[in-house]
């Protein structure tokens, strides 16, 4: 069966307003109507940030997001808290290690979130740590950090607080500033609605004071370019104008719904899908305290094998969801429900979840 319903934890399904968005022809991108364009969008997605700061636009996936938070922020052999409890966490970590910055990991149980009290410690016995990289959303696990109460921490040792908020923004809250976030990058492929190719970047003021002693070599993913061309309306290479097209028209999508109402409908349909498993004798992998809005991990009915209820829900309903990755891989399975999604096609991978679950392994 050809695969129709994608329920993965992306790229996600893209609306149509988003896709018909797509089809406008080409302009100068070096022109009027391209800079009047592309600053309004810089300001609406200021707006969805919760700041004062800045927050651009680069061609590239969310997970350049790493390596652009580390170039512009950081130097040849500095010292970071590197905080892991999941799979993207871990990657974090590795691109730092490759960059030759000295990490500390501090590290969480997979299904639990990480807090303050696994913070605190670290951070008190290495006051010369210059940044903790930190994951909003463990995209691996299904569990929501709490970043709200992050900042104030990280801000007293005197460290950067740098986000990786790839399947978090437009989907969860984040009050940039209110919450001490120096830096945060999502994907466009995720709750923002839009095709991959853009990494949408928050950047506060400590961590622009952060770009001025950074040694890293960095060209492409200069931020303080970036900055001074959107000054002028403008992106330092080519603008990747088909993609802006989509994500100016998923904004309009966003105001329309109201950022709480889109917040509230994420949790919604999120408690919707864990209710509807746990019946079906499903077990949240994720700490229920923590559960994430955006994508729910599930570990197996007693009988089932995790990726055979991966497979079955592809080949027997054509519905795609995601297996487990890393350390998790064939133990759990995991179904994204952000962005363009609603109560209709959640319950359809609900049912097909029972039918799986029914059949005991015999698709």
């Amino acid at each position: 069966m050809r695969v129709t319903d994608l329920r993965i934890a992306g790229p996600t399904p893209i609306p149509p307003a988003v896709m018909q968005a797509m089809q406008r022809p080409m302009i100068y991108h070096r022109g009027n109507t391209f800079r009047v364009f592309f600053k309004r969008l810089l300001q609406r997605l200021v707006q969805i940030h919760q700041t004062e700061g800045s927050v651009l636009v680069l061609p590239g996936t969310g997970s350049a997001g790493w390596e652009i938070a580390l170039v512009n922020t950081l130097s040849p052999g500095d010292r970071v808290l590197a905080v892991v409890n999941g799979d993207f966490g871990a990657r974090w970590a590795r691109v730092a290690e490759r960059f030759g910055l000295e990490v500390v990991r501090v590290e969480v149980p997979w299904g639990y979130a990480a807090t303050v009290e696994h913070v605190r410690p670290a951070l008190e016995a290495h006051p010369d740590v210059k940044a903790v990289l930190y994951t909003y959303n463990e995209t691996s696990t299904g569990v929501a950090n709490p970043l709200a109460e992050m900042g104030d921490l990280v801000r007293r040792h005197g460290a950067l607080l740098l986000v990786d908020g790839v399947s978090a923004v437009a989907g969860m809250p984040l009050e940039m500033d209110a919450w001490g976030v120096d830096l945060v990058f999502s994907g466009s492929q995720k709750a923002w609605m839009c095709p991959p190719g853009l990494v949408i970047v928050g950047v506060g003021p400590r961590a622009w004071g952060a770009t001025k002693a950074a040694r890293f070599p960095r060209a492409f993913w200069d931020l303080r370019e970036y900055r001074e061309q959107a000054e002028t309306g403008d992106m330092p290479s080519t603008a990747p104008l088909t993609l802006l097209y989509a994500l100016e028209a998923a904004c309009d999508l966003i105001e329309a719904e109201g950022l709480e109402r889109v917040f509230a409908r994420h949790r919604a349909l999120a408690e919707l899908v864990r209710s509807g498993a746990t019946e079906l004798g499903f077990r949240l992998f994720a700490d229920p305290s923590f559960a994430s809005p955006t994508v729910t991990a599930l570990l197996p009915p007693e009988g089932l094998d995790a990726d055979t209820v991966v497979q079955g829900l592809r080949t027997r309903h054509g519905i795609e969801v995601n297996a487990g990755q890393g350390r998790l891989r064939g133990k759990i399975l995991r179904i994204g429900h952000m962005g363009w999604v609603h109560e209709p096609e959640l319950r359809r991978v609900l049912a097909a979840l029972g039918d799986i679950t029914a059949l005991r392994g015999g698709a």
